[in-house]
């Protein structure tokens, strides 16, 4: 079993096929699928069943799995144990919501490089519902997130790095609509949390509209298309314009934070570590 075999397994998996695999590790695509022979061979199970056009996992594929991919970390690990002496050093993937990488990285990302020039850094976009998930194959090695200040996470060590003060934001007075809602994603989390808070108060919404992105939101509170919620610090710039108006919610029901998280069998790097460290004394002049 070669350790090409499981990386080329992996890329099929996450790629969802053989073409497209081939085309992101600069193969061509009757490597992978001799790999993928080879690697069943080995196996004496089939990993995939191709359906047409489609490859899915079989049953054993499903099972398998996760055990390539501790192969494939502990390989990674071993390499960066063996090539370093404490000094940060190789691919380091974080993953991050969309208001954390706009808002917070740049400093934490400019300062990290100018310090481990050693480290190739990359940033992904996640999902909050797709962290344990992300973690688990190996696709980011930390992960940065807003959350409920309740939030778990079944196989991973998270830690509450800030608790982050939410806004109620309306447009400047007599210049829009305060009875539509501009929402955030479904699934983020903030998003159950605005929907708990219009309950409890007892605000009446008239219609409501979903944005994918918390710098577009901004900008129709500002033009007065509807009222929103978003963390403070998303908005803070807006607000001290004097762009739109904002209220700290209270409650405790209503609390966001900012958390930390990675798969507790993930080795911590030097790598890790260092930023580990650079976001905790950040996150000390964080507002």
């Amino acid at each position: 079993m070669e350790l090409r075999q499981l990386v080329t397994f992996k890329t099929i998996v996450e790629k969802e096929g053989f073409k497209k695999a081939a085309d992101e590790l600069g193969y061509a695509q009757s490597s992978v699928t001799n790999h993928i022979k080879e690697l069943e061979a080995e196996l004496d199970q089939p990993l995939f069943d191709r359906l047409g056009k489609r490859v899915v996992l079989t049953a054993f594929g499903k099972q398998f799995f996760p055990y390539a991919i501790k192969i494939i970390n502990l390989y990674t690990e071993i390499k960066e144990r063996a090539h370093q002496n404490h000094e940060p050093i190789g691919d380091l993937t974080i993953g991050a919501t969309e208001a954390i990488t706009t808002c917070r990285l740049p400093q934490i990302l400019l300062q990290y490089s100018k310090k481990y020039p050693k480290v190739n850094l990359s940033i992904k976009s996640v999902d909050h519902r797709n962290i344990t998930s992300e973690l688990q194959q190996g696709n980011i090695d930390i992960a940065l997130v807003l959350e409920k200040d309740d939030w778990t996470a079944k196989d991973l060590y998270f830690e509450k790095i800030k608790r982050e003060p939410m806004m109620l934001l309306t447009p400047l007075k007599n210049k829009g609509n305060r009875k539509t809602v501009l929402y955030t994603e479904r699934t983020c989390a903030y998003k159950r949390i605005f929907d708990d808070y219009i309950e409890d108060h007892h605000i009446e919404v008239d219609n409501s509209v979903d944005f994918a992105s918390v710098e577009t939101i901004k900008q129709c509170v500002i033009s007065g298309l509807g009222t929103s919620l978003l963390p403070y610090f998303t908005v803070k710039k807006e607000l001290q314009d004097g762009l739109l108006n904002g209220k700290i919610i209270q409650g405790e029901q209503y609390g966001v934070s900012t958390f930390i998280a990675y798969h507790k069998d993930k080795w911590v790097s030097p790598a890790m570590e260092s930023i580990i460290f650079l976001i905790h004394d950040y996150a000390k002049s964080w507002d």
